[in-house]
């Protein structure tokens, strides 16, 4: 057992909408991630989806609002909802999905998470 420092790990890539997985909890993977820009709309299907900003400010689309989502507040996304994150400026965030679930929702279309 050891702690995880997320500002050090962060530190280790300089890429957006690139998530790397820091820890496992449970059956889930433990990541972090930056954001700037747009992500594409998508959903998953059978999970809800984990946002804790950690640094900036994101915005949650949602099909009929958007949700402003702070330092030091989360956003959680039920299974089945089509969403984007989005920010104008350079947001990091930590992320909490089950292992092996695509960020698109696609395995087609989803990012690689590296172990860092």
């Amino acid at each position: 057992m050891k702690t995880i420092n997320l500002q050090e790990k962060l530190g280790q890539f300089t890429s957006h909408w690139d998530p790397h997985v820091i820890a496992d909890y449970n059956d889930n993977e433990v990541m972090v991630v930056r954001f700037q820009g747009e992500f594409p709309f998508h959903l998953h299907e059978n999970t809800d989806d984990f946002f804790l900003v950690l640094e900036g400010e994101m915005v949650m689309d949602l099909e009929d609002s958007a949700h402003p989502v702070r330092a030091g507040e989360l956003f959680i996304v039920p299974k089945g909802v089509t969403h984007r994150p989005r920010a104008d400026a350079e947001c990091k965030v930590l992320l909490i999905e089950p292992r092996g679930e695509p960020n698109t929702g696609d395995p087609a279309t989803a990012a690689a998470k590296p172990r860092i």
